[in-house]
């Protein structure tokens, strides 16, 4: 094998494709990158849950493959200077890289002892903006579990019903839902992601109208875009019903600025070094909200004017469930349904339903 291509075009591949490189396995290959140059420059990393590929511009003088060390290859690339890469193998596995007047020899491995990515078959698809999806991850990933004994809770939901794409994540405490309307006829499905994969996949997806076409083949999901494709298992089990979890009914309703309650909270967390420990009290009253936090560290106390419906109430939270809600909300108005002093609350846009977010409540300390 013999390439030529750019430093940075390669420092990118390789940053992809790292994303599936794993350091805490006892086989030695999968701490490698598969490099592959036939009619295209492929780059793959793969950890046996999740794989991906990176496809990168560049001269091909002779057709091979060899296996280096992620790391050690990364970081010589890096250092290299900023110029054309060429990297050669030689025999006996010997791999020679030379950027200017810099000049490496590493040792590689057989690309027959990788493990290949499990093909997928191209029958089941949707397609959808990489901005889109890439925003919908960002706005539930945060809420799932990270409890293996519920191993399902450890990854998302991605379901398609109606030409309606659903992304949940669901943690125990607290529930995120984002809805997209896709404008073309696909066909009904539902999977659950593991939220390693996406916190991958959502690092590659760029805020761009381009679109990333997405298969689903039995236990496997691929994200395939122009220089890029991922496949990841998905986790095999019964999703919650999402849908019979989220109230109907509510004893107080609020509507709200979103930067405004946001700021107000994420000041009353400032002295809540324990979030559990010392959850933020909302008072509502008299189109009111009053957010409160006694520490002991000290105590604050914030007033955030609302559009109130319904009985005066008291309940605590998690600071961290509403901020982290609040920050992916790009409404300038919410509203919150607070269905009793010790029930589950649940945000939810003016018009439309794009999005819920469900926080259960926490005891206040002295109740």
């Amino acid at each position: 094998m013999k390439v030529i291509c750019s430093k940075d075009a390669l420092i990118e591949g390789i940053g992809i494709v790292q994303k599936a490189v794993t350091t805490k396995t006892t086989l030695k290959i999968l701490e490698g990158i598969l490099l592959e140059a036939s009619d295209r420059f492929k780059l793959t990393g793969n950890d046996l849950e999740i794989g991906i590929e990176s496809y990168v511009d560049a001269d091909i003088r002779e057709q091979g493959n060899i296996v280096l060390n992620s790391k050690m290859f990364g970081d010589i690339v890096r250092r290299l200077p900023d110029s054309e890469v060429l990297i050669e193998v030689k025999q006996n596995f010997e791999v020679i890289i030379e950027c200017e007047n810099s000049h490496f020899e590493i040792k590689g491995l057989p690309a027959s002892e990788y493990p290949a990515l499990p093909p997928i078959k191209r029958e089941n698809v949707f397609k959808i903006k990489q901005k889109i999806i890439r925003d919908m991850i960002k706005q539930t990933i945060f809420a799932v579990s990270i409890d293996e004994n519920r191993r399902i809770l450890t990854g998302s939901l991605i379901e398609c019903a109606d030409n309606e794409i659903s992304i949940v994540s669901i943690d125990g405490f607290r529930l995120a839902l984002r809805r997209y309307l896709i404008s073309n006829d696909i066909q009904d499905f539902n999977v659950v992601i593991p939220g390693k994969t996406l916190n991958e996949i959502v690092k590659i997806l760029q805020p761009v109208e381009d679109e990333v076409a997405i298969y689903i083949s039995d236990n496997q999901i691929l994200f395939e875009m122009q220089k890029c494709k991922v496949v990841s298992r998905l986790l095999e089990g019964e999703y919650l019903n999402y849908k019979s979890i989220i109230p109907q009914d509510f004893e107080t309703k609020l509507r709200v600025g979103t930067k405004e309650l946001l700021a107000s909270i994420e000041r009353a967390s400032l002295i809540t070094s324990e979030e559990k420990k010392y959850p933020v009290k909302f008072r509502i009253a008299d189109d009111k909200l009053i957010i409160s936090s006694n520490t002991d560290l000290g105590a604050s106390r914030d007033e955030v004017r609302v559009d109130m419906y319904g009985n005066k109430m008291e309940i605590g939270f998690n600071p961290r469930y509403f901020i982290e809600a609040l920050k992916v909300i790009e409404d300038e108005n919410v509203d919150i349904f607070f269905t009793s002093s010790i029930g589950p609350c649940t945000i939810k846009p003016v018009e439309g339903s794009s999005f819920a977010y469900m926080i259960l409540p926490v005891r206040i300390k002295g109740e």
